[in-house]
């Protein structure tokens, strides 16, 4: 018999997330080659971190920034435990997922706030500008490399597939040994 499920990730949860994959990928491939389709792909990053930044104030359990938004302290000895395939397992974001997800939050949110302002009569062709998007664009590729890394260690150590959970918001349930 399969192991039980639990619904964690709702639906909204899950367009977010795949959306926001989808329009980066899609933003950073017409950078410099199809200035429309990349500022509207912008605007709509920036409203979907919007829509995430209240839904994790105000959605369902696991949603919830105080679900998962953890300490350093708590983070760097989850890590630990990681490094030695003893961390506790979480039916929610594990605490270095929830840092991650404040950090993609923010970047992101850097990005779409830098790439605004290259649109105003302001900061046109202001060269720190356009400098401080792209450098913050090329750090979030390598936090989204850290996320997909984390991800795949995290499918390992705790024998459950997480990618299949943010596409179908289930995940095995807890059992005693494991953590909330």
């Amino acid at each position: 018999m399969p192991p039980a499920t639990v619904r964690v990730w709702d639906p909204l949860v899950r367009i977010l997330h795949w959306s926001l994959v989808a329009l980066f990928a899609f933003a950073f491939v017409t950078a410099d080659e199809w200035d429309s389709a990349h500022e509207t792909a912008g605007y709509v990053i920036a409203s979907l971190v919007a829509v995430r930044i209240i839904w994790g104030l105000f959605g369902s359990r696991h949603a919830r920034f105080s679900d998962f938004v953890r300490g350093p302290s708590t983070v760097a000895r989850f890590l630990t435990d990681s490094v030695s395939l003893k961390a506790k397992r979480h039916l929610g974001h594990n605490p270095a997922g929830g840092a991650m997800v404040l950090a993609l939050l923010f970047s992101i949110g850097v990005i779409a706030i830098t790439g605004f302002m290259m649109t105003t009569d302001a900061f046109w062709g202001v060269e720190w500008v356009e400098d401080a998007h792209e450098l913050v664009v090329y750090g979030t590729l390598g936090l989204i490399a850290l996320h997909v890394g984390g991800v795949i260690f995290a499918s390992f150590e705790h024998s459950e597939n997480l990618v299949k959970s943010m596409l179908t918001g289930r995940k095995r349930a807890l059992d005693p040994s494991d953590a909330s």
